[in-house]
């Protein structure tokens, strides 16, 4: 094979050597700084350098949190309580630390107190339900406070076999009442006049200790085609400043 003269070879070396010089030089390339080096760096300026959305560690963070609802233009207040959460099961106002039942008090009774007002939600549950047990242990006249009341032989077993088994046949009386959709039935509210709460005295009815005593108070409720109607609270007894349904529906 002929080798190429050698003012070709000079000729092709110029064209390539001018290519060469017109074209822009590659940009410097830059190194990440080490895990180390960065944590130093945010050591000495005292950032802390956040996750980005969409990464592992964020998603982490985003699903542990808390979410906490504010209403506009409202802000929580660091001093402001709970309110309080009435353990209505179990009475516990009723009974003194050493576990032994307290005593009347001469306290007025209130139709707006927080305990009156969730019995007779609990009452208009159990009315609703057809489930008198809803109601029977919260809102009916304490078995403790009974005892204390009647003048009578055997209280307890009294406020057991009439009063309790005539609350939860109201119960159930009333639930027959609200029609064939009771679940479309709302509760309105309570409804007592003033004017006919009375002192009963010591002696009077058989009871050895006075109390306040409400008669023909009202539960207020919409029907399913929203029409208002009522039913009877026959009587309300108020033991230690709170009312308590001892007649539902009538006094038998």
């Amino acid at each position: 094979m002929r080798s190429a003269p050698w003012s070709r070879v000079l000729l092709v070396a110029f064209v390539l050597a001018l290519g060469g010089c017109g074209g822009e030089p590659p940009p410097p390339r830059s190194e990440a700084p080490s895990p180390s080096a960065s944590s130093a760096a945010a050591r000495a300026t005292g950032s802390t350098t956040q996750p980005s959305p969409g990464t592992p560690s964020a998603r982490a963070t985003s699903a542990s949190a808390p979410s906490v609802a504010a209403s506009p233009g409202a802000l929580p207040s660091a001093s402001a309580a709970p309110p309080p959460v009435l353990d209505l099961a179990r009475h516990p106002s009723l009974l003194g630390d050493d576990g032994k039942p307290l005593g009347q008090t001469d306290d007025v009774p209130s139709a707006t107190s927080p305990a009156f007002l969730r019995r007779m939600e609990l009452l208009w549950s159990a009315i609703q339900a057809n489930d008198p047990a809803l109601a029977t242990e919260a809102v009916f006249f304490p078995k403790v406070a009974y005892a204390q009341v009647k003048d009578i032989e055997k209280p307890e077993a009294d406020w057991k076999s009439r009063l309790v088994r005539a609350f939860e046949r109201n119960v159930r009386g009333y639930h027959k009442k609200l029609g064939d959709r009771p679940e479309a039935c709302r509760f309105v509210g309570v409804e007592i006049d003033e004017k006919r709460v009375k002192v009963m005295a010591r002696g009077k009815e058989g009871n050895k200790l006075p109390y306040h005593r409400v008669t023909r108070s009202k539960i207020k409720w919409l029907d399913a085609d929203g029409k208002e109607r009522t039913f009877e609270l026959t009587s309300l007894i108020a033991w230690r400043g709170e009312w308590f349904v001892v007649h539902l529906d009538g006094f038998k």
